[in-house]
């Protein structure tokens, strides 16, 4: 019993999908029957009087078939109910009038009277319906909400230390990127998210935020997902939240999602002290801070190791000013030693980036690597290892970032990584992975973003290009 109802559940939810695409007919095939009937008055259109009948038999047709698809639609429960019951009846009395209309003209009486109140009908059940896809306001939004608009896109809090934290900060956010679907006029998927009380309750997958725990928070969840994903939200088609409406979404909630505390009350790391000082100046951030830095420091590098490193021409540099933690990059490299991999291992606690790409590197020179337990950062694009070495990396917890453009890896050795649920960009282009698995990727690892290349560059006649030899390795 329960397999045959949500069978008929998708079916319904299926055929009212197509409302959409269907309610387009009936306003254009009305107005343009409409059109012709009121020209087929005059003496020079009134070879037009033989297309009005067939006109308004297509729009009724069309305006039957929208009024019941906008029923199957309207059953999912998403929409204000008070503007679905405006939409739904004036709809169908437009059907009704229209089959008036088609009827009375094929007797030959007099249907202008018809006519008019059909297109004063389309009219008035087009309003209903953009009402409930844009908001009651958007007739007037474009003039009445202009300078909040324009706040919204560039918020500015002045004294932000002092501001509310949701009231000031996160409603403002919520308003202009979830309210189109989660707001007052719809509720997809029985979601609210403009009123606190709603935003606790949650929706059909139950609670939207849990307080203190992002990892937990579903909002904070269908954000982080590919942006080609069906769940991911907002919609592909709709504005994407920025990195610092992100930041301050992901901050408030870890925070505990309080609705009456003030900025100054919430814990701040030193990432959203600097994306709070943006909103208070108004200016954007030049580079989003670095999010795979840890807060706190850690003991300088010992000199010695660093130098022998600087020695054999691998380039060493801190990964930001005045930290000590490391990034080593073995680019004037071919050939790397055991000697060297056991050098870095003496760097295990200040080395978060290593790029040690287009070298010997297999899987037994990797295992050096499964000792620097605070590399967050790896690129072994364009060597010998394979899935299983692969395999290895899931020994570095930390890691965020993985660049394995040119090796042999296939999408079952990646899959191996699934229980790093940090990762969040896999560059997996020329390897052994085909188009067909990069979807089964994306859904092991929906918080990250699995690149997969091949990009196509524009070039204009004024590029200078630059050729080098490629380097041979001996």
């Amino acid at each position: 019993m329960s397999t045959l109802f949500i069978l008929l559940f998708s079916l319904v939810n299926f055929f009212g999908s197509f409302h959409p695409l269907l309610v387009h007919l009936p306003i254009g095939i009305l107005l343009l029957a409409a059109l012709f009937e009121f020209l087929s008055q005059k003496e020079k259109y009134k070879f037009l009087a033989s297309a009005v009948n067939l006109s308004l038999f297509i729009g009724m047709i069309s305006a039957m078939a929208s009024c019941l698809s906008g029923y199957l639609l309207s059953i999912e429960g998403d929409y204000d109910e008070g503007l679905i019951f405006n939409h739904q009846w004036s709809g169908i009395l437009l059907a009704i009038i229209s089959i008036f209309a088609w009827y009375l003209n094929r007797l030959g009486r007099q249907i202008s009277w018809l006519t008019g109140l059909m297109v004063f009908l389309v009219i008035l059940t087009g309003h209903f319906g953009g009402s409930i896809t844009h908001g009651s306001d958007y007739l007037i939004k474009a003039i009445s909400a202009a300078p909040e608009e324009v706040a919204q896109k560039r918020l500015v809090v002045p004294n932000v230390q002092q501001a509310f934290a949701y009231q000031d900060i996160i409603k403002p956010i919520l308003t202009s990127k979830c309210y189109k679907c989660h707001g007052p006029d719809k509720q997809k998927g029985k979601l609210r998210l403009d009123i606190p009380d709603f935003i606790l309750k949650g929706g059909k997958t139950g609670k939207t935020i849990i307080a203190g725990n992002t990892d937990e928070s579903e909002l904070i969840r269908r954000i982080l997902l590919s942006k080609e994903s069906h769940d991911h939200m907002p919609p592909l088609e709709q504005p994407q939240l920025t990195k610092t409406e992100l930041d301050l979404i992901h901050w408030w909630v870890g925070s505990g999602a309080d609705f009456d505390k003030k900025v100054a009350d919430l814990v701040q790391t030193e990432k959203i002290k600097l994306v709070l000082a943006s909103l208070q100046s108004g200016e954007k951030l030049e580079k989003d801070p670095v999010s795979d830095i840890p807060e706190n420091e850690v003991e300088q590098a010992d000199t010695k190791v660093v130098q022998e490193l600087l020695a054999r021409g691998v380039a060493v540099i801190p990964v930001a000013m005045n930290s000590n933690y490391l990034s080593v990059n073995f680019v004037a490299l071919d050939t790397i030693t055991d000697n060297d991999l056991k050098l870095l291992q003496s760097l295990s606690k200040q080395l978060k980036w290593l790029k040690i790409g287009d070298t010997n590197l297999d899987n037994d020179k990797l295992k050096y690597l499964l000792k620097l337990s605070s590399l967050s950062r790896l690129s072994i694009e364009r060597t010998a290892v394979n899935d299983e070495g692969i395999a290895m990396l899931t020994s570095l917890p930390k890691l965020t970032y993985l660049n394995l453009v040119g090796t042999s890896v296939t999408a079952k050795g990646l899959m191996q990584l699934q229980s790093l649920k940090g990762l969040r960009q896999i560059f997996v282009y020329q390897t052994a992975i085909s188009g067909k698995e990069f979807s089964q990727l994306n859904k092991i690892f929906p918080k990250a973003v699995i690149d997969t290349g091949g990009y196509k560059l524009k070039f204009l006649e004024s590029d200078t290009v630059e050729l080098k030899s490629a380097r041979v390795k001996l």
